[in-house]
């Protein structure tokens, strides 16, 4: 029956107007683009096919583009289709989920011109796990062009069950399940947003990717329909009173991304990077990724103080882990040292220090702010950090998604990389590619994370299902820095299990992972959960999802070397048994160690398992539980 419903809807879409398909090269997914004859709007469709049948995951939706003097919506004139171009690149990642990577993907570009005679492109790309598409004025004009929005949209069916992040300049919320469109205030949500087509278990991860310097970044609002979402520009700000993007030609847009398929499909996808620029640096041997010890955390500030500051840099060293985080105020430091001092004891205790900054174009406190705001400012402090021994930049609190905050992004990325150091951005942006084209941007924060027990108490309750949904929307498209693995109380207190909390260090993918808990919270832990701690990797050769499901659970397995690393979280607030088929990730004997819930939250259960061949391995969580395994071949 939905066979038939897809090729009636073929049959239509070539009655009405000119319908091209671009396919996957595995066949899978297949995109309708469809003109009218009578120069009219222009849209696109989205089939994704299960064995011999065709689902519809994206109805018609609409495209264009409008600039400040032209519309490209309506009484477009298709000149010209593309052969369909593949698309096969296989690269390395330094950082991330998977290293070993392949863009491999179908392209058609179809040419239309305007009523003035003006050229658009709109670029098509099929993929095995999704869709980009893109728009580009070809045209070479020295002359600016302000694009002020777009028409695209995408249309879901009423009652769509969807995941989406209500807008916040710093990406910072939750992602609440709905089945309506509602529960934004402006009705504006961030990328990336997550929704199942409706009677099966296909899904579509709705994002963008590839933002240069000529492009502000974008999210969804749906104030006309609550099952449209349109591509909205970002709104001006006090200081930036631009529209959208102003560029010279030719030009193009951010790609518009549908990553789609089963949710191991969606957690396993690298779409993002895949359809973004290569590295631009010709050295990436100086990228460490790594682990760090995190002062602030548990003393809401603490970089201040140089007696705090350097119990984390002896707790790293005894940790074996590489790096430590200097947050806020250490321009300030007091208590028995400088930041020189500060950095000279790291040095001596085989620490790497990272540092911390606030960008300068948002609050004007904490300190330092005003160090990074142009190129020559940012080419003296890397100098100075340099010559220091600093070996990373934290950079916080960026204004929003206008084009000025992206071409900041990038400035800071390039320049930090002709220095040696390493970059994690917060109060920023969502992932959006940087990774793959600058692999020194090592993690983004863009996430509700551990940070908000210090600010209020909603994390307390919500946590457990907030952790088992960030694996299938934020997480998907690029590093995260949650800070995760504590286990005391900062302002507010977690009732989440110790389990679910050292289960985060895996579940949760990020190059550079902070973990914030106090030295002496990690020292009382028991022996095994110390030694794991010391020795989780933060990148990995590969991942998969081996259960889950949106806010009530979710188990990952993680590849590094020989070795694969399980994790899993229970979101609900009852227990949950998990049953893991181990088949899925080898068919070597293994020997498994063990560390799950115990009798209480923060009790363990530490055990080893040598389990027979096609014997699943079976865990009881308790309610906002969790568990970790290591496998290891015998």
């Amino acid at each position: 029956m939905k066979k038939a419903i897809y090729l009636l809807f073929v049959l239509l879409c070539c009655t009405m107007g000119t319908a091209q398909e671009i396919s996957s090269p595995n066949k899978k997914i297949a995109v309708l683009v469809t003109a009218q004859k009578n120069e009219s709007a222009i849209s696109f469709s989205v089939l994704y096919k299960t064995g011999s049948e065709s689902i519809t995951v994206l109805p018609k939706s609409p495209l264009g583009i409008i600039t400040n003097n032209e519309t490209f919506t309506n009484k477009l004139r298709l000149v010209s289709v593309s052969d369909l171009k593949p698309i096969h690149e296989k690269y390395t990642a330094v950082s991330g989920k998977r290293k070993d990577r392949e863009n491999f993907g179908n392209e058609r570009i179809f040419k239309f011109k305007n009523r003035n005679n003006t050229s658009l492109n709109i670029i098509f790309r099929a993929y095995n796990d999704g869709v980009a598409f893109r728009y580009e004025f070809p045209d070479k004009s020295a002359t600016p062009v302000n694009i002020t929005a777009e028409n695209t949209a995408y249309i879901l069916p009423e009652g769509t069950k969807r995941w989406m992040q209500p807008f916040e300049t710093s990406y910072e919320g939750f992602y609440p399940e709905s089945t309506n469109g509602k529960g934004s205030e402006k009705q504006e949500w961030g990328f990336p947003a997550l929704y199942n087509v409706t009677g099966s278990n296909v899904l579509v991860l709705l994002s963008e990717a590839g933002l240069s310097q000529n492009n502000c970044a974008a999210r969804l609002t749906n104030a006309n329909s609550p099952n449209q979402y349109n591509v909205t520009y970002p709104e001006t700000r006090d200081n930036f009173k631009q529209v959208g993007a102003v560029s010279t030609s030719p030009w193009k847009s951010a790609w518009r991304t549908l990553t789609i398929g089963t949710l191991p499909d969606i957690v396993a996808s690298t779409l993002i990077d895949d359809i973004s620029l290569p590295n631009k640096l010709k050295d990436t041997s100086w990228i460490q990724p790594g682990a760090a010890s995190w002062v602030y955390w548990a003393n809401n500030h603490g970089s201040k103080d140089f007696k705090k500051l350097t119990a984390y840099i002896d707790f790293a060293a005894q940790m074996k882990w590489p790096y430590t985080l200097i947050d806020w105020e250490w321009d300030v430091m007091e208590n028995g040292g400088t930041i020189e001092d500060a950095v000279r004891y790291a040095k001596a205790k085989g620490v790497k220090p990272l540092i911390w900054y606030n960008s300068g174009t948002s609050w004007l406190e904490p300190t330092p702010w005003d160090r990074l705001l142009t190129p020559e400012k940012r080419a003296k402090e890397f100098a100075w950090l340099n010559k220091m021994g600093i070996y990373g930049i934290k950079v916080d609190f960026f204004a929003g998604d206008q084009q000025d905050m992206i071409k900041y992004y990038i400035d800071i990325l390039e320049d930090a990389a002709k220095y040696k150091l390493l970059v994690n951005l917060h109060g920023a942006t969502v992932p959006r590619g940087w990774a793959r084209t600058y692999p020194n941007l090592l993690t983004t924060e863009a996430v509700y994370g551990a940070e908000w027990y210090n600010n209020n108490g909603t994390l307390t309750n919500a946590a457990a299902r907030h952790n088992t949904t960030l694996p299938f929307t934020r997480n998907v498209v690029g590093s995260m820095d949650y800070t995760p693995v504590t286990f005391s109380d900062s302002q507010n207190p977690h009732i989440t299990t110790y389990a679910h909390e050292l289960a985060l260090s895996v579940v949760f993918e990020s190059a550079l992972q902070h973990f914030a808990d106090r030295p002496e919270s990690y020292n009382a832990l028991p022996e095994k959960a110390l030694e794991f701690l010391k020795k989780v990797p933060t990148t990995w050769d590969d991942t998969k999802l081996l259960d889950g499901y949106p806010g009530e659970k979710v188990i990952i397995a993680r590849k590094k070397g020989n070795t694969w690393y399980i994790a899993g979280l229970n979101g609900k607030d009852i227990p949950q048994d998990f049953k893991i088929d181990l088949n899925a990730i080898t068919d070597k004997n293994v020997k498994i160690d063990l560390i799950s819930d115990g009798k209480d939250n923060t009790s363990f259960t530490i055990k080893e398992i040598i389990p027979g061949k096609n014997t699943p391995l079976q865990i009881n969580c308790l309610p906002r539980g969790g568990f970790t395994a290591t496998l290891t071949e015998l």
